[in-house]
């Protein structure tokens, strides 16, 4: 009789953490990224640049697979990745809104 309670013991003990390991690892699946602070304003600030250059209808072709990818680098946690190409298609949206304003400022008439 006296084996049988620290049997018990163990046992509530065992269930106990195999239910908090199995709780905590559901939550880390359901977490959105493990994207750093650093990368998510990077990617912001490349997204609003995109908007503008969208708003134009003047956007360079692999601007929006940088983000993509930039975004998916972010999720797997590279964040130097993430900033480097987030960074890449800032520049590349400003520049096509800046192309965007210098051929509608050009004349292109003989």
């Amino acid at each position: 009789m006296k084996i049988r309670l620290p049997v018990k013991l163990l046992t509530a003990a065992l269930l106990t953490s195999a239910l908090s390991i199995g709780c905590s690892a559901q939550q880390s699946k359901g977490s959105a990224s493990m994207a750093s602070p650093e990368a998510t304003a990077a990617i912001a600030a490349a997204s609003a640049a995109i908007k503008k250059a969208k708003a134009n209808d003047w956007i360079w072709r692999d601007t929006e697979k940088f983000l993509k990818k930039a975004k998916a680098a972010a999720d797997k946690g590279d964040t130097a990745t993430a900033v480097k190409l987030a960074n890449k298609a800032k520049f590349q949206a400003e520049a096509a809104v800046i192309q965007y304003n210098h051929e509608m400022s050009t004349s292109r008439g003989f």
